[in-house]
């Protein structure tokens, strides 16, 4: 944290930090406007503050980071709780697991290839999908579809986007400013903007015509959606009975050790791995000093899975989201305490520690909750009579 920073200043980054923060939590029940609000605010924050503030950024570089891997995380939950068809959320999960594990060994290892050979395409194809399920049945979307939004989105936009930062290392917004606006790298935007904005116009609505034409030749031959107002900004899921989601919780409760508990201490895994890399006084590189901190991350949200599942089989649940989420918040920060009171831990900055431990705690909490709903979507006419 700059330590000359004017109260204005503070204020800016507070604000950009805050919905930084809280946009992403609107993902799983407005998913296109939230997530291309969240695509927005990570495009022009650095803009914000060059134009706002006079903050040096260096410090803001690892927690920018962290944040993508926050808003990508949750917009991969919000597809737990939301999505219909199985074969396209097999599809995102298999996506953002693959760019997940590429930040992950990025971190470790600074290997700038591997963002390039693993990039982003989950986000493009989450974008797709949810244009889609405004206005038609993603239930009916064939595998030959999906599989080609897919390959499209990986080959044709994502790797000569990822080419161009990671592997020619090229500024964007300076080749623009450049290139297009005839403006020096130091240029505010502001001042571009206002000598331009036609260009800034124009750019906009070609890409969202882009973006919603493509959408709407893949869905033409698709069914409409049966609910009445296609362009609820909700774009509302298939509505769940009460004996699914109770067929749901039963059969969560009844088992522990499953596909689910596999997929959340991965996700924790890789996510404590990527977070750890980014404190202040972990090198990178060093996989020795960040495994204590995965392996006990992991450790705590085993004991918090099999008390939940203890507790579901007499009876006793979560009464609501906060609540749980300020358990596991509770039970991360005890497993840095208990990190940094080893022999020989490192003291790492509170600030971040606290950051990652919220930010973490956060995607935990949304995964249990999103499991029972996505189980309630897909349980079979047999499981709902054996739990009534």
């Amino acid at each position: 944290m700059p330590l000359n920073a004017s109260p204005g200043d503070l204020l800016v980054l507070a604000l950009v930090v805050l919905g930084r923060l809280l946009l992403p939590l609107l993902i799983p029940w407005f998913p296109l406007p939230a997530i291309v609000a969240c695509l927005v605010l990570d495009g022009i924050d650095q803009t914000l503050f060059q134009g706002l503030t006079r903050l040096q950024l260096d410090f803001y570089q690892t927690y920018d980071k962290a944040l993508d891997i926050y808003y990508l995380t949750i917009a991969y939950l919000s597809t737990l709780r939301n999505w219909d068809n199985r074969f396209a959320f097999r599809v995102a999960r298999a996506l953002f697991y693959l760019r997940l594990v590429g930040v992950a060994l990025f971190e470790l290892t600074e290997w700038r290839v591997l963002l390039f050979l693993l990039p982003n395409t989950f986000e493009y194809f989450f974008i797709w999908y949810e244009l889609l399920r405004l206005t038609r049945d993603p239930r009916a979307l064939p595998r030959t579809t999906v599989i080609s939004a897919a390959a499209a989105i990986w080959i044709i936009v994502k790797l000569p986007q990822e080419y161009w930062l990671h592997i020619a290392r090229l500024d964007v917004t300076d080749v623009l400013k450049t290139a297009l606006f005839g403006a020096s790298p130091e240029t505010p935007w502001g001042h571009v903007f206002r000598a331009a904005p036609w260009l800034f116009v124009g750019g906009a609505l070609l890409l969202a015509g882009t973006i919603v034409a493509l959408a709407v030749l893949a869905g033409r031959r698709l069914p409409a959606l049966a609910y009445a107002n296609a362009w609820h900004p909700l774009a509302p899921p298939r509505r769940l009975s009460h004996s699914s989601l109770r067929a749901a919780r039963a059969a969560w409760a009844r088992e522990i050790f499953d596909r689910d508990l596999a997929e959340k201490l991965a996700l924790t895994a890789l996510l404590t791995s990527i977070f750890a890399q980014m404190l202040p006084g972990l090198a990178i590189g060093r996989p020795a000093a960040v495994l204590p901190v995965v392996l006990g991350a992991v450790g705590v949200v085993l004991l918090t899975t099999v008390l939940s599942h203890v507790l579901a089989r007499r009876g006793v649940g979560w009464t609501n989201t906060l609540g749980q989420f300020l358990v596991m918040l509770g039970a991360n920060f005890i497993v840095v305490f208990l990190y940094q009171a080893l022999p020989g831990a490192r003291d790492l900055p509170d600030a971040a520690v606290a950051f990652f431990v919220f930010l973490l705690s956060v995607i935990v909490t949304l995964f249990d909750r999103f499991q029972i709903i996505q189980r309630a979507r897909w349980t079979t006419p047999r499981e709902r009579a054996t739990a009534a």
